[in-house]
């Protein structure tokens, strides 16, 4: 039977949930070893220590952007820790394993639900297995009433887990809006960034990620998250498969198409299915472009919400663009004021 893992992976080569296997090394075993030299009477017990065993930890790269990589590779172990030798000599411990993940994944323990954590910066590490500690050799033992010890301890076995990565794309935009709204249209008038543009719904099947560099060197990151449909909190459509990519973004820009019957009624319905799939996700600022207005009476266009900027735009021939990155911008300059490293 196909996972809901599997059949999410063959949908499209943009992987956002997987399930892996992490497996510490064991810890090495001390050992039983008394000293025997010609020249040294009475030699003690000097059996050494046993070498930990390897970790496994989740690295953060930033030239990852999806978790495709694990659709062929799930299995990862550590080394196993080596045994203590004679002279007191502890073994080598085990080398760790670092799994290179996005930024943005979540990470979570399969079995127990709990949350584990995540990784939101190039080169943090996330411990996700513990490796085995090593056994004690027969020297630990030795007292002044147990001179000659023949105990010894074997090393204890590492963590195992399964593991949930869910990958939450790290934007400072999302651009969320209802099937040909023109989204991946604005993402290239914005960014410059290539993709699929056609006049039917659901072109886009992955979230592009594109980045706008400003005339004063700015640079900030927009992210084109697929149609949303009535019913895509409950899974309808492409539902939560790239709905959890809105969580991770600092600012909502709503594209609203001009030339639907009623665009206002649009603007709440997308509300509405993001209130219902997580309501915090409505704390962030809201901007709305209204699109395609090169296709409609732009004077006769009544489009007004309290307290909502609303930019009237044409993504296709670029018309109030630049109006609308200067909006951005300025929003975008309050939150890092208020919060420099919200992407909550």
């Amino acid at each position: 039977m196909e996972s809901k893992f599997e059949t999410m992976s063959r949908k499209s080569s943009f992987v956002d949930l997987v399930r892996i296997r992490v497996q510490a090394g064991k810890g090495g075993d001390g050992i039983i070893h008394f000293r025997r030299e010609k020249y040294v009477p009475r030699g003690g017990p000097d059996g050494g220590d046993g070498g930990n065993g390897g970790n496994v930890y989740l690295v953060g790269e930033r030239s990852l952007k999806t978790l495709l990589d694990f659709k062929y590779k799930k299995i990862f172990r550590a080394e196993d820790g080596k045994d203590g030798g004679p002279s007191r000599r502890t073994g080598r411990k085990g080398r760790s394993v670092y799994i290179k993940v996005p930024l943005g994944t979540v990470v979570r323990d399969e079995i127990t639900g709990e949350y584990l954590g995540e990784i939101v910066e190039h080169g943090q590490k996330l411990l996700v297995a513990r490796g085995g500690r090593g056994g004690k050799g027969n020297a630990r033992f030795a007292t002044p009433t147990l001179r000659a010890p023949r105990i010894r301890e074997k090393g204890e076995e590492g963590e195992e887990r399964f593991l949930i990565l869910e990958l939450k794309l790290i934007a400072d935009i999302g651009l969320v809006g209802y099937p040909n709204a023109g989204k991946t249209t604005l993402l290239r008038a914005l960014s410059g960034s290539s993709g699929k543009i056609a006049p039917y719904p659901f072109t886009t099947l992955t979230p592009n990620l594109g980045m706008v560099k400003d005339e004063s060197e700015n640079v900030f990151a927009v992210v084109d998250i697929p149609g949303i449909i009535e019913g895509a909190h409950k899974g309808r459509g492409l539902g939560l498969q790239f709905l959890r990519h809105i969580e991770r973004t600092r600012i909502l820009l709503f594209v609203i198409d001009a030339t639907s019957e009623d665009p206002i009624k649009d603007y709440y319905s997308i509300l509405d299915e993001i209130k219902q799939y997580n309501e915090k996700i409505l704390e962030k600022p809201i901007i709305v472009a209204l699109n395609k207005i090169d296709l409609v009476d732009a004077n006769g266009l009544d489009f007004n919400i309290k307290d909502v900027e609303v930019y009237k735009i044409s993504a296709l021939e670029g018309t109030g663009i630049e109006e609308l990155k200067g909006g951005i911008k300025k929003w975008l300059k309050d939150q890092q004021q208020e919060n420099p490293r919200s992407f909550q």
